[in-house]
């Protein structure tokens, strides 16, 4: 279905480094990396949620706010240092280690950030280790009135995987909505649907159906991003694959419709390139986690080699192009 190949479409816009933010309300001013940004476009404003690591002894990390002019980034500029605060930190025993990787929806005056919940359970007098999918709710003015985590639910039993995250919401109403997820079932790491239930954070076993698979040449797939509504009945998502020669992350696009089905895949899209994109704490990655569509462009917000921001965007009509049509 997919080919070894990138086709690299996408144009460097900005880098944004850690020495580019500055914390407000923390005593710490200034992060030791900031990376893996999920984005949210308001008006000409775009909303830029980073992860945020401050210290390497635990390498504990949390999710910041700020805001960056669309136009402006569009042209390559962006006004430094930029003010953030922090708005999301571990403060449960299932996210002692950090609040990781977000994604970020506004539906109803509500905010809502999927994330992982790097933590432990507490299981035979002993603090074991798990990443959950979690779930923040905001109102509309930033104030978090709850945090928790999914579940799958098979009648009565439920069950929590030993990790589950790179997810995303598809068309969320009525309490309920259908969520593209990566759950680790017997240690494979692929794409899957399902549908769960918002406030009960459950996701329905019976839904869950595997989408996407790696290639013989990658050792793991995930979904990388929001998604991004084309049509009545097609949403765009970004997905990563990590390739086994060099264990390197590289991107590309699917097209999903609001089942979660795929429509379309492409061929990776963006791969990391020279220096400032391919060497960081975790070389040769750009991650996820903000995919936003503005005028005739896509821009594809994401973390690089675990350290710092890159902004990327292309052509709408261009990545259509790319795509191979699967329905």
């Amino acid at each position: 279905m997919r080919k070894p190949k990138t086709e690299d479409i996408f144009k460097r816009l900005i880098y944004l480094g850690p020495e580019d933010f500055k914390i407000i309300g923390y005593k710490k001013s200034k992060p030791t990396v900031a990376f893996n940004p999920a984005a949210l476009l308001e008006g000409n404003e775009i909303l830029l949620l980073p992860r945020l690591i401050f210290d390497y002894y635990k390498y504990v990390s949390s999710v910041g706010l700020a805001r960056l002019n669309i136009d402006d980034v569009l042209q390559g500029y962006c006004k430094t240092p930029i003010s953030a605060r922090i708005i999301l930190w571990p403060t449960k025993l299932w996210e002692f280690l950090g609040s990781e990787d977000p994604r970020v929806y506004k539906i109803n005056n509500k905010y809502y950030i999927l994330y992982t919940g790097k933590g432990y359970y507490f299981e035979h007098r002993n603090y074991i280790r798990r990443d959950v999918l979690a779930l923040a709710q905001y109102d509309n003015s930033w104030r978090l009135e709850r945090k928790d985590y999914f579940s799958i639910i098979d009648n009565n039993e439920e069950f929590v995987p030993k990790s589950n995250k790179d997810s995303a919401f598809i068309n969320m109403k009525n309490g309920e909505s259908v969520l593209l997820t990566r759950p680790e079932i017997k240690g494979e790491r692929i794409c899957w649907k399902g549908q769960v239930c918002i406030e009960d954070l459950k996701i329905y076993e019976k839904t869950l159906e595997p989408v996407m698979v790696y290639e013989k040449w990658e050792w793991k797939v995930g979904w990388s991003t929001n998604t991004v509504k084309l049509s009545s009945n097609e949403y765009l998502i970004g997905w990563h694959g990590v390739c086994i020669e060099d264990n390197c992350y590289r991107d590309g696009l699917a097209i999903v419709n609001d089942e979660g089905e795929l429509l379309a895949v492409s061929n990776y899209l963006l791969s990391p390139k020279e220096l400032n994109e391919e060497y960081g704490d975790r070389p040769l990655v750009i991650f996820g986690d903000g995919l936003i569509k503005y005028k005739e462009f896509l821009l594809w917000i994401g973390g690089i080699s675990d350290y710092a921001i890159g902004i990327f965007a292309a052509e709408l009509n261009k990545i259509l192009e790319k795509m191979t049509w699967l329905r």
